[in-house]
């Protein structure tokens, strides 16, 4: 088993509290407004960024996640 700390980097530090952030806040917004898609939208992009180790892939995942809150919003 891989040491995971060994495959950290600073860039994905930053991408995953940059991100999360962004879940999080999405997340709030849908659980005030009851608006459903958003809130799992925030969840998932809460959640995701922990499962995902190459940096690449989850600054792809963040941007896609970020630009379906757009096209979420009521």
């Amino acid at each position: 088993m891989p040491d995971v700390m060994s495959q950290m980097s600073g860039a994905n530090l930053i991408g995953n509290l940059l991100f999360g952030s962004i879940g999080f806040v999405a997340f709030v917004y849908g659980k005030r407004m009851t608006a459903w898609k958003m809130m799992f939208c925030g969840l998932a992009m809460m959640a995701v960024p922990y499962f995902i180790a190459d940096t690449a892939i989850m600054y792809a995942f963040g941007a896609i996640g970020t630009g379906a809150l757009f096209f979420l919003r009521d």
